[in-house]
């Protein structure tokens, strides 16, 4: 991308090149909206060696193809796509209705943006586990639940979350265990209760060692020395939403610290929007790349509505 073409004012910026952001590339570059889309390479359908639950692909696909595609689809409608982490947001010196984005490379003009930053979720601190991510180390029971029925189940956590994913994983297997991983138990006496009318066992000691073979884990060593044979683990530590752009912004967040939107995505803060796992929608991919397309029709929409009121409606020349 040349100086020129940076210091230029897109009609859209996205911030985030995951399946929200270029969903919603693809609507705002067949509108003819001048698109780019920044990002750094971190998205988390990465981690997914293989997705069975996005609508059209019945055999599966990677995360790292579904990206391609979608980047391949995005750039077929003009959208531009650019290698960049953006550091700050901040409303334009020149036109405050407006933003200027502070990228590590170059700086960027919009009039709308669009945050498809998504989240991370937490590994547990078990060596080995990050080889075995997408393989046989999972964080969604929805997405790889299937994938693991009849397998023995480990659920890593302490907290009410791991409770409620060792019960709904009883639909998939019979051998379901929750390690504590060193945490005494935070759940509430509801899910206690639950844990023991359904006898899940539960091991508070600290994982010792993950054992595995080319991402396949075979067991874990708990302190002490016993080692348990298993299939799969699902980690439930939590995860890390990325809204520090929005909230140098002063946008709204929940009380889970995901950024509040209305409908149709957008935020409190006038022409900010955002899409994806970064809200409080259900973190799926193909929920996501659904709200992305909702805000690129918003955005799409809301530019109309202000160009007419503006009597700057953009108006296609004659053929010829």
């Amino acid at each position: 991308m040349t100086d020129r073409s940076a210091s230029q004012l897109w009609e859209a910026v996205i911030v985030g090149g995951g399946l929200a952001g270029l969903s919603a590339a693809v609507y705002l570059g067949r509108s003819r909206r001048r698109t780019l889309v920044l990002d750094h390479g971190h998205s988390m359908a990465t981690w997914e060696e293989m997705v069975e639950n996005y609508l059209g692909f019945p055999d599966g696909v990677s995360g790292t193809e579904l990206l391609e595609r979608s980047r391949r689809h995005a750039r077929q409608f003009g959208a531009v796509l650019v290698h960049d982490e953006v550091l700050t947001i901040a409303r334009d010196d020149d036109d405050h209705s407006a933003f200027t984005l502070q990228g590590r490379a170059q700086t960027y003009r919009g009039r709308r943006v669009l945050l498809a930053t998504g989240l991370t979720h937490e590994l547990p601190d078990i060596a080995g586990s990050r080889d075995c991510l997408g393989k046989s180390v999972f964080f969604c029971k929805d997405c790889d639940g299937f994938r693991v029925q009849g397998r023995r189940i480990v659920i890593v956590g302490s907290r009410d979350e791991a409770a409620q994913y060792a019960l709904a994983m009883l639909a998939f297997s019979p051998s379901v265990l929750i390690a504590t991983h060193g945490e005494p138990p935070a759940w509430s006496r509801l899910w206690r209760d639950r844990l023991a009318e359904y006898g899940v066992p539960v091991r508070h000691e600290r994982v010792a060692a993950l054992r595995h073979d080319g991402g396949a884990v075979r067991s874990l060593r708990f302190e002490g020395g016993e080692e348990r044979p298993i299939d799969a683990l699902f980690a439930t530590r939590g995860d890390r939403f990325h809204t520090r752009l929005a909230q140098g912004l002063g946008a709204r967040e929940d009380a889970e610290g995901q950024l509040a939107v209305d409908a149709e995505m957008r935020t409190s803060v006038g022409g900010l929007y955002a899409a994806g796992c970064v809200t409080p929608a259900n973190c799926q991919m193909i929920i996501a790349a659904g709200q992305g397309a909702t805000a690129g029709q918003a955005i799409n929409r809301d530019l109309f509505e202000e160009n007419l009121a503006h009597h700057a409606l953009r108006v296609c020349e004659p053929a010829g």
